[in-house]
């Protein structure tokens, strides 16, 4: 293919330079985000009286016609093309003749693909927005389902307080919640128009930019040129979101780890999002899970590609610029798959409440609760902590738990404990009382739910 913008130079570059320079290979996935932004370019000209008309009309309808092409796949991408802009403008002018060289008055490939990032971003954003939202709410009816099962906190990776299923579960919806509400912030800075700020200074034609942004849904325009071309922080931040969302999902993948483990045996997953061992038949592995955890590592890798690509760049667009989408492209397809198949793993995830209630008990974390209730009785809280250590070192002694004590026992330490004593370490009381705003009782569980709910 002939190069476009040949006429100071030859246009013959080497074959290797060629090669090396050439985005094509993955920047045709913007092919419709480049004609939409064409197609409202020419009706800006046609507004403007920059083109006639006719001219804008065909345009239009050769662009729609390219468009259709490349869907139905009748026309192949020419990987020999510099770049997705340069082959729609050539297989525009194959196809329309001299008014197909008229599209590209009043703006520069700078511009452009500044444009077509945004909106092909935009469109993503949208996308992954919807994948975190139905997790979101998987998550939530799992927490409904399992909201009065109790199970052990832990601070240090050590048994220390008891709460429910639901309530652990809920704090990754709220993590989930924040992810869906910093993709909206980083759209809504996202969502300006480069289009018009041509190579760097603008042009000398008498544009609309306002009127073009219009026609492809932006809230408004670059205001400065040469920031128009230059920026890529609306992709920064987007990595730097996914990043965040990523290491949730990741935080969430070790806990699926853990609890699906003969160790833990909190959860069943399904045989759809698990695999086997090629040599020990009895293995029944988390995969699903620890590819989230692993891919976290690749988004953030390029999360920090692109802030080092950008670190040194001077005004305004440099070819590096060129890196910032092969990145971007990867972060966004790592992120979306990741989401659909998380999504599958819990919502076909079964809780072993069972487990989770035996290994609240053996871990003592009722302990707590027997000091508060020493304390009720007059005794000073440092006091009722050493006979409430002192009553779990006799019970790990005598391989028992708390609630199986006998009074008698209870009173060894203290003459004021009584039968009560038995109701304020039950498991169940002792997760709701627990009852201030934010904690893990029922009731509390119930209102996060119907919070979480009132959103989506």
């Amino acid at each position: 293919m002939a190069k476009m913008w040949a006429g100071r130079t030859s246009g013959d570059t080497d074959t290797l330079a060629d090669d090396f320079n050439s985005s094509i290979h993955f920047d045709c996935r913007m092919f419709r985000q480049d004609i939409q932004g064409s197609i409202a370019h020419a009706a800006m000209m046609a507004k403007k009286g920059i083109i006639s008309q006719q001219d804008k009309e065909e345009l239009t309808e050769g662009l729609l016609d390219i468009f259709a092409d490349l869907e139905s796949g009748k026309l192949e991408f020419d990987m020999g093309a510099e770049d997705i802009h340069m082959f729609v403008e050539q297989v525009l002018t194959e196809r329309k003749g001299e008014v197909g060289k008229r599209l590209h008055t009043a703006r520069s490939r700078n511009d452009q693909v500044a444009l077509d990032i945004r909106l092909y971003l935009r469109s993503e954003i949208d996308e992954i927005s919807e994948l975190v939202s139905t997790l979101l709410k998987t998550v939530v009816d799992k927490a409904e389902e399992y909201k009065a099962a109790i199970m052990p906190g832990y601070t240090h990776l050590q048994r220390a307080q008891p709460v429910t299923f639901g309530h652990y579960l809920l704090a990754y919806a709220w993590m989930l919640r924040r992810d869906v509400q910093r993709l909206a912030d980083c759209r809504a800075r996202m969502n300006l128009s480069p289009i018009g700020c041509c190579a760097l200074a603008g042009t000398t034609y008498d544009t609309d930019r306002v009127f073009e942004a219009s026609l492809m849904d932006f809230d408004g325009v670059c205001m400065n040129s040469l920031d128009g071309v230059s920026d890529r922080d609306f992709g920064v931040e987007l990595l730097s979101d996914l990043a965040i969302l990523m290491m949730h999902l990741s935080r969430f993948s070790e806990e699926v780890v853990l609890w699906s483990s003969w160790e833990f045996g909190f959860v069943e997953l399904s045989d759809s999002f698990t695999t086997g061992s090629s040599i020990m038949p009895q293995k029944k592995n988390p995969d699903m899970a620890e590819l989230v955890r692993g891919k976290t590592g690749r988004v953030y890798g390029d999360l920090m590609g692109l802030l080092t690509v950008l670190k040194g760049l001077p005004l305004a667009y440099n070819k590096d610029m060129q890196e910032d989408k092969e990145g971007i492209f990867d972060a966004v397809d790592t992120v979306k798959m990741c989401l659909q198949v998380f999504n599958g793993m819990i919502a076909t995830m079964k809780a072993r409440t069972g487990n989770m209630k035996r290994a609240a008990q053996k871990g003592f974390i009722n302990a707590t609760d027997f000091a508060d209730y020493l304390v009720k009785k007059g005794i000073p809280f440092r006091s009722a902590y050493k006979i409430s250590g002192e009553a779990v070192a006799w019970c790990i002694a005598h391989d028992t738990v708390l609630e199986e004590l006998p009074l008698e026992q209870y009173k060894a330490w203290s003459e004021l404990v009584e039968e009560d004593v038995y109701e304020a370490i039950d498991l169940m009381n002792c997760v709701q009382l627990r009852s201030s705003l934010g904690g893990t009782s029922v009731e509390n569980v119930e209102k996060q739910i119907e919070i979480l709910r009132s959103e989506m």
